[in-house]
């Protein structure tokens, strides 16, 4: 299986592409596709047929995949965004940290 630095719910910032520069929360994430969706970030047009006849079509915006290598996680305490590390602690809980700040996820 798969796994990536970003977990649904982190807050992230693209560092390169079209969206380069701007942040949000991840919303989805896909370890298969290596893709993450990130709330407003990397707006595309969809065209929707109805489906029922109560059901309306028409054209929507909505996010679409980035790739995950493309992105870096934001430190909550230092706003920066950073590298992530992973240390095992005395209980034997897994964490990641913050390799600027040193404070955990």
């Amino acid at each position: 299986m798969n796994k990536l630095h970003i977990k649904k719910g982190d807050k992230v910032e693209v560092i390169s592409g079209v969206s380069k520069g701007s942040r949000g929360k991840v919303l989805e994430v896909s370890p298969s596709d290596k893709q993450v969706i990130i709330e407003g970030v990397h707006m595309v047009t969809k065209h929707v047929k109805p489906r029922s006849a109560k059901q309306q079509g028409g054209i929507i915006k909505a996010e679409g995949p980035v790739l995950a290598c493309k992105v870096m996680l934001v430190c909550p305490k230092c706003d920066k965004k950073t590298r992530v590390g992973r240390k095992i602690l005395e209980d034997g809980k897994k964490v990641r940290y913050c390799k600027h700040c040193k404070e955990t996820f």
